[in-house]
């Protein structure tokens, strides 16, 4: 499972494994020790590298915060491969926003070139995954500012492919 999570002003990519009793988790490519059990609803023990946490998840007042002691972060979590989460994480339409490999493939074809004016919702590239070709398309209007990868590139899941300013 691949996590896109915000905690106040950084955004992290959580990656996580079951792996037996316990779980494998990637922070931003760094390998961390946790464990976590839900203690009751809304409420995790967490053991990261050694240190006990308590979290407790609060959505009073609209947003969602995590309270871990007497610390409050506002949180935001979305699967990357989720269309409704990329559309609802790029509907602001400002800045540069990037086009991300929703999976590990191949770019088997590039439709749009950098410097190319596109539409929001518009194909800029294909990749082949599992036999299937995927088209990832534009979050917002703008042009293509720099393509990061190439016809025939191997991808990683959530690797930057292209960015539209």
């Amino acid at each position: 499972m691949i996590y896109d999570v915000t905690i106040g002003e950084k955004s992290y990519r959580v990656e996580l494994a079951r792996v037996s009793d316990s779980w494998r988790c990637r922070l931003d490519g760094r390998e961390v020790e946790i464990d976590f059990a839900a203690t009751q609803a809304g409420v995790l023990s967490i053991l990261m590298e050694g240190k006990s946490y308590e979290a407790r998840q609060d959505a009073s007042g609209g947003e969602t915060s995590v309270v871990i002691g007497q610390q409050r972060f506002s949180a935001a979590v979305r699967d990357p491969r989720s269309l409704r989460s990329r559309t609802r994480a790029d509907s602001a339409g400002h800045g540069v926003k990037k086009i991300t490999a929703p999976m590990p493939g191949k770019v088997v074809r590039i439709l749009c070139p950098a410097g190319t004016e596109v539409e929001a919702g518009e194909s800029v590239l294909v990749i082949e995954a599992m036999k299937m070709q995927n088209e990832l398309k534009a979050p917002k209007k703008g042009t293509i500012r720099r393509l990061m990868a190439t016809e025939g590139a191997a991808v990683e899941a959530g690797q930057a492919l292209a960015e539209i300013e």
